[in-house]
Order: structure tokens, then sequence, then C-alpha cells
């Protein structure tokens, strides 16, 4: 397995302390708004991205997250077609530069939200006052559903058999993240992505090996159902995982350390080795130690996930499964 961590595109004290920690992959999220460079499908926007890893010893192992306004697709709007060919430009540039992973969502966007994924609080304390995020459905705002259920599942199937030939020409496994939180519907927008039936509709609509799964562990974990069962389900299409831990339910629930949670750790990444996974396994949510700014992005933080990397890299080799 590798060992991987979510990094700006653009290099700061992170991509220092990961590389101190062990840590040889990334992926990033390579917006203009974080990169500091033109939209990423651009000519030359990926290379220099790739550059800026290997010159502070880090792979770039894909790319995660809508890399740019993913509204014209998700919602249908007049837009779609050019954001289309956006994204089939975006798969061109990949296969030019041998990048074979692409973490995407088809989360609708809350209103007034800065995030695809939905949390309601980001200071919930937790083990020795680490602050942590948090939902509780309780806080989330009511509304009116629009649009449809039906009309975003109409809205994926263009998107999905529209692009999946086209990573397939590319070499790209687009892995499919779960909604976060698996809810069907949230301040009135519907979600399709919370649960393993949805996943199986998914691929249905484009049956392929480009057509994947990014495993991320908790949400499988609160939805219906055994989630070690969701995982050999999906066992072939797992291109990415995505490890971290929660306590509760999908209504109410907080994130975790690591090593502190209800889920045995050692036991899915003995299950993952047992299915064949030998990708990339990142670094998720980690709770905000003392003394550490406010990151990036909520959930974030450096030294949380550099102990959750010490911690896998220690039950990888305790385990007897290789670490590429």
């Amino acid at each position: 397995m590798k060992p991987t961590l979510l990094l700006p595109p653009t290099p700061d004290d992170s991509w220092t302390l990961a590389v101190q920690a062990g840590v040889r992959y990334a992926v990033t999220k390579p917006t203009a708004a974080l990169s500091g460079l033109p939209s990423p499908e651009q000519p030359g926007v990926l290379a220099t991205l790739q550059r800026r890893f290997a010159d502070h010893g880090l792979t770039l192992i894909g790319l995660e997250g809508d890399p740019f306004d993913m509204a014209p697709i998700k919602l249908g709007l007049p837009r779609r077609d050019e954001t289309l060919d956006r994204y089939r430009q975006l798969l061109q540039r990949m296969r030019e530069l041998g990048l074979d992973l692409l973490c995407y969502n088809f989360m609708l966007r809350l209103p007034g939200a800065t995030h695809d994924w939905s949390r309601t609080r980001t200071d919930h304390p937790t083990r020795g006052g680490a602050l942590t995020t948090a939902f509780s459905f309780d806080d989330v705002p009511s509304a009116v559903a629009e649009p449809t259920h039906d009309t975003v599942w109409s809205n994926y199937q263009h998107f999905i058999t529209a692009v999946i030939p086209d990573a397939e020409a590319a070499g790209v496994r687009m892995a499919l993240h779960p909604d976060d939180p698996p809810l069907p519907i949230l301040a009135g927008v519907p979600r399709l992505f919370g649960s393993i039936d949805a996943f199986h509709r998914a691929y249905a609509l484009a049956p392929s090996p480009a057509n994947a799964v990014t495993f991320c562990q908790a949400n499988f974990t609160l939805m219906p159902g055994n989630p070690t069962e969701h995982a050999r389900q999906l066992a072939d299409r797992i291109a990415f995982v995505h490890w971290r831990d929660v306590v509760g339910t999908p209504q109410d629930f907080h994130e975790t350390f690591h090593d502190d949670g209800p889920s045995d750790m050692a036991a899915w990444v003995r299950l993952y080795a047992e299915l064949g996974f030998t990708g990339p396994i990142r670094m998720d949510h980690a709770p905000l130690l003392s003394g550490e700014p406010q990151p990036w992005m909520p959930g974030y933080g450096t030294t949380g996930r550099l102990l959750a990397i010490a911690y896998l890299r220690g039950m990888l080799r305790g385990l007897s499964i290789a670490e590429a």
C-alpha cells in the first residue's frame, strides 16, 4: 500500500513535514484558487504541479475534488457541455503525465457552503483538548428539495457516460467518493451516494475498470449494512482508500484520532490487503492539535495527520504488509 497525504498545490511546511515523516506520495486539489496557476485543464499546469511535488521529494499520484466549478454538470446548467469539454481536457493532461487517479464526488454544495462535504462544527473537543469536526443534522437548516433526486441522477448519468470513454483512453481510474455524510438530503439538497446500492447503480450506468471507487472508510461505516461487506462487494473497483474513523450515526457524529475511534483499524488494513489493494491509502481528516493554526481546510491539520501516518506505517510493518 502507499501511505498518502492530501497536500495543498502550493508548497508549505506540510510538504516538508510529510517527507520527514516518511511520506512519498501526495494527491492534491488543483484548483486555480489554491495553486496560483491557471485552471488545471490548461496546458502545462499539471506538469508544473507535478514538478513542484517532485522537487520536494514527493510523487504526485493523483488529483482530488472538483478541479473547477462543477455546478453546470451537477445541476444540468447551460454551460454543462463546455464544462464537460474542460473535464475531458483534464483527463488528457493526466494521460500526458501518467497520472492515473482522479477522486471525484457528485455532491451538490449546500447553500452558503465552501466545501462539498458537510460539517456543523470544526471545534468539537476530543482527546486532550484537540479539536475535531462534527456533524449534527439538527443544526442543518431545512428547505424544500430542488432539484429532485431523479434530476440529479439524470445529471450524473449524463456526466459519467460522457467522460468514462475519455478516462479509459487516458488510463485514469475515476474513483467516486461517497456523500459525506451519507444522507439522502441535506438542507433541501438531494444526495445520491449514501448507500452501497447507489454505487452499484453508478457502475451499471458505465461498466468499466475506469469507473472506480474511493472507499472513504468512515462514510461506508456510517451507511446502512455491513461496512466490511461493502468493501468486499466493491473490491475490484477500489482505487483509493480514505482512512479515518467517526463516533456516532450519519445524523450525529464526530471524527476521531485514528487510534481512538470505535473501528478496528488494523482489521481494516488487513482486509484491504486480503482484497488485493496495493494503491494509495490516504490519511483523511484528523483532529487539530494544540498550538497548530487553523489549516487550509477543516480536518487537514498537519500534525494530526502525521500522527496517523506514523500509526499506519507502524501497523503495516507489524502486519507484514508491504509499503510501496
